[in-house]
C-alpha cells in the first residue's frame, strides 16, 4: 500500500495555528489525529483553500479547517458581518438567526448569537428550526438590520452553509459580500472576539408569534379561495417545512392532506433519499407511492428548508402513472394563475435569465412589466427597487424558487405551495388538469423545451477545467451547432450586457433557440441551459413538444462534443 506524503512544514504550521484557536474539540482532534498520522493530502485538502464568502455567504462540507464548514468559520463570519454592520453605522436593529434541522445548525446559530450580543449587537434567536423563508420574512417583521439563515438547503447531508440577508430581507449582493468578507479577513484570532454568555439579554430567542404572523400573511397571498376540493400528498423531503406547511394548507381550506410519513420528520441523515432535492431523479418516489395509495390529485414537495417547491402531478385518470413538473412548468402555471387573479398595468413578474422566455411572453400579452435578472433571488428581489411604482407580484427561477407578492423577499416553497395547490383545485373545478393549461399556454406562446444539463467536475483540476470550458466559448465561440447557426454571442461579464458582470455565456441560434454556460455558484459544477421554441396550433402541440425535446436533445451532444464534458 503506498504511503501518504506527509504535510510541508507550513502545512503543519497552519493546521496547529488553528488548533490554537478553535473552540470547537471534536475539530481540534480531527486536526490533531491528521497532525500524528502525517497525512499531507487530508490536510492540504483542509488548508491549502478555503471556503469563500460571496454572496451566497458560506457553504461547504462539515469538518475541520477553513475549507470546511464548522464552529471557527462560523464565529470568524459573525464577527465580519458585526463588524460590517458597526462599520456601517449599523447593528441598534439587531440580527435575526434562523437554522433549519442539519448536524450543528443549530450550534451555528447559537454561535451567532453569542458574536452578535458580544459586540453589543442584539441577536433574534428563532425558536426553534424553521424554514428559510420564515426567517426571511422575520427579518422585516422584527424591523432588524440584517439575519442570517444556517441551511445548505438541498445539498447532501455532510454540508451545511450560512445566508447572510441585510435589512430589507433579501440576501446580499455585491459589493456587500466582498465588504463583509473583508470583515472577516480583519479577524485574526477568535481569541479577540467576545462571545456573550448564555443567558445574556442581549439574546433574545423569539416566540411564536414569527411563525404565526408568517403564516397570516401567507394564507392573505391566497387568490381563488372557492375551489379546495382536492386530494393532496405532501412531503418535506426530511426538512423543516412539514409542520407549516400542513398547517397553513389547512387554515387555506385543503382538508384532505396526506404526509410522506418516513419523510415528515426533520432528519439531517436524510435516510430515505440519495438527495434531498426535488428535482433530482427518484426524489418524490415515496410521495408518488403514497398518491397512488390514497388516490390523490397532487403531490407537494419542498426541500429541508422550505424555500423550493417540487410538484407531481397525474398523467391522467386513475393516478397510475405520474410525473414531476419541471420548475419552468411550475413557474408558468403560477404566473398564469396570478396574473389571472390581479390587476393592473403596474405589475411585475420577474425570472432569471437561465429560466424559460415564455413569461416574458406571457407579461407582453398581459400588458405588465418583465425584467429578466442574473440567478438567484437576491437579484430577482431586488429587480422592482429601481422601479418606484410598479409592483412585484412574481418571481420565479427554474430551480424550483418561487416568490408571489412581497411578503417574502426570497423563494419560499410554503406559500407557492398554497398558489399551486388552488390552482389545480379550480381546475379540478372545471373538469381539466395542469397538462390541458400547459397545452393552452403552449398554444398561446410557443412549445418552450427547456432543459438544464449540470457536469459536476471534482478534484483537484476541477475548478480550472470549468474555467477552461467558459474560457474557450468566451474566446472561440462555436459558428454552428447542430445545423444551427450561431447568430449572437453574449458575455455575462461584459458590462454591456445589460446584467451585473458575472461569468457566463449565452449562446443565441436564431430567435427560437438559446444556451447558457455558466459555473455553479455553489458547487463545483458547469450548467447549461438549453431552450428551444415551437411554434403550436392547437392540433399539434404534442408534435411541437417532441420537436423541441429533440433538438435539445441534439445540441446538448453538440455541447458535449466541443466542451469535451461529460453527458
Amino acid at each position: 500500500m503506498p504511503s501518504v506524503p506527509p504535510p510541508s512544514e507550513a502545512l503543519r504550521a497552519a493546521a496547529a495555528a488553528w488548533v490554537a484557536d478553535d473552540p470547537d474539540p471534536r475539530t481540534r482532534a480531527e486536526v490533531e489525529g491528521l497532525l500524528a498520522a502525517g497525512d499531507g493530502p487530508a490536510l492540504a485538502e483542509r488548508f491549502e483553500s478555503r471556503l469563500e464568502f460571496g454572496t451566497a455567504g458560506l457553504r461547504g462540507k462539515l469538518g475541520a479547517g477553513p475549507n470546511r464548514m464548522n464552529r471557527a468559520l462560523v464565529q470568524r463570519a459573525a464577527a465580519g458581518l458585526a463588524r460590517y454592520l458597526h462599520a456601517r453605522g449599523g447593528g441598534a436593529g439587531g440580527v435575526v438567526i434562523g437554522y433549519d434541522a442539519r448536524h450543528q445548525s443549530d450550534e451555528f446559530a447559537v454561535d451567532t448569537a453569542a458574536v452578535m450580543a458580544g459586540a453589543g449587537i442584539t441577536a433574534y434567536l428563532l425558536p426553534h428550526p424553521l424554514p428559510t423563508p420564515v426567517l426571511a420574512y422575520a427579518i422585516r417583521y422584527l424591523n432588524a438590520d440584517a439575519g442570517v439563515m444556517v441551511t445548505a438547503s438541498h445539498n447532501p447531508p455532510e454540508y451545511n452553509g450560512y445566508k447572510v440577508y441585510l435589512g430589507d430581507g433579501a440576501q446580499i449582493i455585491p459589493p456587500t459580500d466582498q465588504e463583509i468578507s473583508a470583515q472577516i479577513e480583519s479577524v485574526r484570532s477568535l481569541r479577540d472576539v467576545p462571545l456573550a454568555p448564555a443567558g445574556d439579554p442581549r439574546i433574545v430567542v423569539t416566540d411564536e408569534r414569527v411563525v404565526d404572523h408568517y403564516l397570516s400573511e401567507a394564507l392573505a397571498q391566497s387568490l381563488a379561495p372557492a375551489a379546495r376540493d382536492l386530494n393532496i400528498v405532501y412531503t418535506a423531503m426530511h426538512g423543516v417545512g412539514g409542520a407549516i406547511a400542513t398547517r397553513l394548507l389547512h387554515e387555506a381550506g385543503f382538508r384532505q392532506v396526506d404526509v410522506v410519513r418516513p419523510q415528515f420528520d426533520p432528519d439531517p441523515d436524510f435516510p430515505t433519499v440519495a438527495f434531498p432535492n426535488p428535482e433530482e431523479p427518484g426524489a418524490l418516489d415515496l410521495s408518488v407511492a403514497e398518491a397512488r395509495r390514497s388516490h390523490a390529485d397532487l403531490v407537494l414537495a419542498n426541500d429541508p428548508d422550505a424555500d423550493r417547491l417540487g410538484v407531481g402531478v397525474p398523467l391522467g385518470p386513475g393516478g397510475k402513472d405520474w410525473r414531476g413538473l419541471s420548475g419552468d412548468e411550475i413557474g408558468v402555471l403560477l404566473a398564469d394563475h396570478i396574473l389571472s387573479h390581479t390587476s393592473g398595468d403596474e405589475r411585475l413578474v420577474v425570472t432569471s435569465i437561465v429560466s424559460s422566455t415564455m413569461l416574458s411572453r406571457m407579461a407582453a400579452a398581459a400588458g405588465v412589466h418583465f425584467i429578466e435578472t442574473l440567478t438567484g433571488f437576491k437579484w430577482l428581489a431586488r429587480a422592482v427597487d429601481s422601479h418606484p411604482g410598479w409592483r412585484f407580484v412574481f418571481g420565479y427561477e427554474e430551480a424550483l424558487g418561487y416568490c408571489a407578492g412581497t411578503m417574502v423577499r426570497d423563494k419560499d416553497g410554503i406559500t407557492a405551495a398554497l398558489l399551486f395547490a388552488e390552482l389545480v383545485a379550480a381546475l379540478k373545478a372545471e373538469g381539466r388538469s395542469v397538462f390541458d393549461r400547459l397545452d393552452d399556454l403552449a398554444c398561446a406562446y410557443g412549445a418552450h423545451a427547456t432543459q438544464q444539463w449540470s457536469s459536476l467536475l471534482t478534484g483537484a483540476d476541477g475548478p480550472a477545467r470549468i474555467r477552461d470550458v467558459v474560457h474557450q466559448l468566451r474566446t472561440d465561440p462555436p459558428a454552428e451547432l447542430d445545423g444551427w447557426p450561431v447568430t449572437k454571442v453574449v458575455d455575462l461579464q461584459d458590462p454591456e450586457s445589460g446584467l451585473p458582470p458575472t461569468d457566463g455565456i449565452i449562446l443565441y441560434l436564431g430567435d427560437r433557440v438559446r444556451i447558457i454556460v455558466r459555473p455553479s455558484g455553489t458547487e463545483p459544477k458547469i450548467k447549461v441551459y438549453f431552450e428551444v421554441v415551437t411554434p403550436v396550433c392547437e392540433d399539434n402541440v404534442a408534435e411541437a413538444r417532441a420537436r423541441g425535446a429533440a433538438t435539445v436533445a441534439r445540441l446538448k451532444q453538440a455541447m458535449a462534443t466541443i466542451t469535451g464534458l461529460p453527458t
